[in-house]
């Protein structure tokens, strides 16, 4: 079988898109997230789509296999927000690890499905997602108190050490730290990645991607794309990159920043344009493939696909436009220290 080291020497990867946008579609509602495991839950959790792995396993596995059909290459569990910090939000810390497991068995058995009913032969990959948390060890929360901080460096590592235990149990192939806006989070997720591995015996290939939030081309916690890349790069990833935050167009001089520095393969997932007004993303599946089909020829990126707003159909044009442009080729780098 292929490994997905193969897969990148021949041609441009293709990674899904958003996983909100598509559950918003089912207008799902507070009984439809609670299903009956949780219908006596002390809150509401409406809203903790990392929950209905358990609750609605079936919708997930549609919507990964949405994405399958359209072309994807790698397909990301839901489990952006499956750590015991951020489930502390609807008090559900103790189900973290489960829901691990659960939305990796989720994307697992989609692919599993979909390639035994196309009777397709190239490789499928799941990547376990590792959001970035809902508290920063880089910032802090308290503007009258610069050096508070809500969260220690080894309860993220703890939280994380968890989520990645749960995704490699539940048959990950790649874990993916993304949407990066604090790059101590980052490390934190790497640190807890590579304690696993030396627990268990078991080694997965590393993701990263970052976000670059405003104009100044610099992450939250104000590291520019430079010094992000540097800061992570001891964890020796598969591949670096950016999603989130910007559209296409406006990320486009940051991907060939990053094409032209990372020693190793490149990724770009950016958002269907910026939001309008209400929130809702407007740019249109061949607008936001025609971005990346310029990036493609240009050689600068090797995965590419979709984050907020995108569906399907953006995800079918971007696969569409790419196939036509050999990937990016690793560049060979001076060693500077």
């Amino acid at each position: 079988m292929k490994t997905i080291q193969d897969c990148l020497k021949e041609r441009i990867l293709i990674i899904d898109g958003a996983m909100g946008t598509m559950i918003q579609r089912h207008k799902l509602t507070e009984e439809d997230y609670r299903g009956e495991r949780f219908k006596d839950w002390h809150s509401d959790v409406k809203g903790n789509n990392d929950l209905l792995c358990i609750t609605k396993p079936d919708i997930i596995k549609g919507i990964h296999k949405l994405y399958l059909e359209a072309g994807a290459d790698i397909i990301e569990t839901n489990t952006f927000s499956s750590t015991t910090i951020a489930q502390a939000d609807y008090d559900m810390q103790a189900i973290a690890y489960e829901l691990n497991v659960a939305a990796a068995q989720c994307a697992k058995a989609a692919v599993a499905e979909y390639v035994k009913e196309n009777n397709i032969t190239e490789p499928k990959f799941v990547a376990g997602a590792i959001g970035p948390l809902n508290k920063t060890l880089s910032l802090s929360p308290d503007v009258n108190n610069p050096g508070y901080r809500a969260v220690t460096f080894d309860e993220v590592a703890d939280a994380y050490y968890e989520q990645i235990k749960g995704l490699v149990e539940g048959g990950v192939d790649i874990l993916l730290i993304e949407t990066i806006f604090d790059t101590l989070n980052a490390k934190g997720a790497i640190y807890a990645a590579k304690k696993f591995f030396r627990d268990s015996g078991k080694e997965l290939p590393i993701m990263i991607s970052g976000t670059i939030t405003d104009a100044s081309g610099r992450t939250l916690s104000g590291q520019t794309l430079e010094a992000f890349y540097i800061s992570v790069s001891h964890a020796k990833p598969l591949s670096i990159g950016l999603n989130c935050a910007l559209g296409a167009s406006d990320m486009r001089q940051h991907i060939e920043e990053l094409s032209q520095i990372a020693a190793c393969y490149t990724s770009a997932y950016p958002n269907a344009g910026l939001p309008n007004a209400m929130g809702e993303y407007d740019e249109a599946p061949h607008e936001t493939a025609h971005f990346i089909e310029e990036w493609a020829e240009q050689g600068f990126v090797n995965i590419v696909g979709g984050c907020c707003g995108t569906t399907p159909d953006h995800i079918r044009h971007i696969a569409e436009e790419v196939k036509k442009f050999e990937p990016r080729r690793l560049p060979v780098l001076e060693e500077a220290l």
